[in-house]
């Protein structure tokens, strides 16, 4: 048994502010990162490659607030950041403050693979994709229009946007990866919590995977993707009743908005959000599955 969930980030969208059109598009990229997940998991590859892949077509689709698509900082600028964790031995890479990296979910992926380290940031993360050889893009590369139209419109405080990947597959080990371009408008230098293990990624194949998007300051604060395993692991939920006591009670008490994706090894997967939609998608080996946005 496999499963591939993922997601392209929770919004304070209704379904009056974009036409049956754009919401189209929408699925269909969730489309194609679901395709590329499934066919490395049908093929008998790892929830670690899957995930990466997943997320890769998700940063390569400026629909999305990550890669191609990430947001403008106030200084109209780009950074971006990721992380990626393999369930079964707990390791995991992570990278923030990077600009020109094409993926950074694959930067975040060769950390985990090539460096003794965990988290690398800016400058020095860059050295080392150069010296690993990851791919490079120009800043007009990353220039999406409606990523500048949002810093224009001073959506800041409400654009919010992630892309991540949730896996199960036929060994039975799990992962999870999340990448984003961070919040429209947000100071350079701001650090969310996608990249950081435990608040906005984290798997463990005792417990469950989880990639988080949302209102990332009160993803740190809670400690969400970690505070789901928790409540798995030593309070006894289900993983239904874990997510949805992050996400409804945790969270929304602390007055933060967003979602997440977590999924165990069961097979089981829950996408619980209190936005107004999360665009969102899943798919196990026997074809049965859904996307969703609202």
């Amino acid at each position: 048994m496999f499963v591939i969930a993922v997601h392209g980030g929770a919004k304070s969208l209704t379904s009056a502010d974009i036409t049956p059109e754009q919401e189209q598009t929408y699925r269909q990229g969730l489309t194609v990162a679901l395709n590329a997940g499934y066919d490395v998991l049908v093929n008998g590859g790892t929830a670690l490659e899957a995930v990466e892949q997943a997320v890769i077509a998700l940063e390569n689709n400026e629909l999305f607030n990550a890669g191609k698509g990430a947001a403008f900082t106030l200084r109209e600028t780009h950074e971006m950041e990721a992380a990626i964790m393999d369930g079964q031995t707990l390791e995991a890479g992570a990278t923030t403050g990077v600009r020109n990296i094409r993926n950074p979910i694959a930067l975040a992926r060769t950390i985990l693979d090539k460096s003794e380290h965990v988290f690398l940031i800016g400058d020095g993360a860059e050295t080392f994709a150069s010296e690993q050889g990851l791919p490079f893009e120009s800043d007009d590369y990353f220039f999406s229009q409606n990523s500048y139209d949002e810093l224009k419109q001073e959506l800041a405080t409400k654009s919010m946007g992630t892309v991540g990947a949730v896996a199960l597959d036929r060994h039975g080990n799990l992962a999870a990866a999340t990448s984003t371009g961070g919040l429209t408008g947000q100071k350079s230098g701001r650090v969310g919590d996608s990249p950081i293990v435990g608040a906005g990624t984290y798997a463990n194949n005792a417990t469950c995977a989880v990639s988080c998007t949302g209102d990332g300051e009160f993803m740190i604060r809670s400690v969400a993707a970690y505070d789901v395993s928790c409540l798995i692991e030593y309070g006894g939920s289900s993983l239904p009743e874990a997510c949805e006591r992050v996400v409804f009670n945790k969270l929304k008490h602390l007055g933060g908005e967003g979602g997440l994706i977590a999924l165990n090894r069961a097979g089981e997967v829950a996408m619980p959000f209190n936005s107004s939609c999360m665009f969102r998608g899943w798919r196990n080996e026997a074809g049965d599955g859904e996307i969703s946005v609202f």
